[in-house]
């Protein structure tokens, strides 16, 4: 599916956060690392991570698990280990990705209203933002702890809407997995998805988005 311009412009614009707006892979493969260290168990590779993420920390942390085939039992401590990891060091090595920040500012600009909507835990997501100097454009930011669901339940979405008291078909999103699009065809609300980011290994053309996009800078 190829870009076609927007039949309407949104009045508010949902972005999702890791392989969207930022590359931040190669901080979380180190924090990773670090907790693995910390238990004296291998390190893993940055492409394994890549194909891992996406899905939140908690759905990471099973996957070195199954990888490296230990017991479950030790997700717990793992997690932890690597979310205060990851909260010390968010941003080492994270970039944003090419068009993001512009897109972000030409929405801002333009009067849209602009919510984050990530399975990051909220911390993180906001101290990675802060970072990248990325934060103070948005008007609400979603955490995958924020609310009792995350993507690909609809209910983040539906909470932009009532945030800003908007109708499905007056809203955007903007993601890279099928978290995204799932997320969004259950709320209504039409999709844009780029193929550069974090889908489990998976293309995101599959998954149907309406609208599919090399760079974020094409949406200008």
């Amino acid at each position: 599916m190829l870009f076609a311009p927007l039949e309407f412009v949104p009045k508010l614009v949902m972005f999702d956060l890791d392989g969207t707006l930022v590359d931040s892979v190669a901080d979380i493969a180190l924090s990773l690392n670090r907790a693995l260290g910390d238990m004296a168990m291998p390190e893993v590779s940055e492409a394994q991570v890549r194909t891992w993420v996406g899905r939140g920390a908690s759905r990471l942390v099973y996957c070195v698990l199954e990888h490296q085939h230990r017991p479950a039992d030790l997700h717990d401590i793992l997690l932890a280990r690597f979310m205060a990891r990851y909260q010390a060091s968010v941003c080492e090595a994270s970039t944003v990705y090419p068009g993001a920040r512009e897109l972000v500012l030409a929405c801002r600009n333009a009067g849209i209203y602009l919510a984050c909507v990530t399975n990051k835990p909220y911390a993180p997501a906001r101290a990675l933002l802060d970072e990248l100097d990325l934060l103070e454009p948005f008007d609400l930011l979603l955490g995958g702890d924020s609310l009792q669901h995350k993507k690909p339940h609809p209910a983040p979405l539906q909470h932009c809407l009532q945030e800003f008291g908007l109708e499905p078909g007056q809203a955007l999103m903007v993601g890279d997995s099928r978290n995204d699009v799932e997320a969004a065809r259950a709320a209504g609300i039409q999709c844009v998805a780029v193929p550069y980011g974090y889908n489990h290994g998976e293309p995101i053309q599959a998954s149907e988005p309406d609208w599919l996009v090399e760079s974020l800078s094409e949406l200008l």
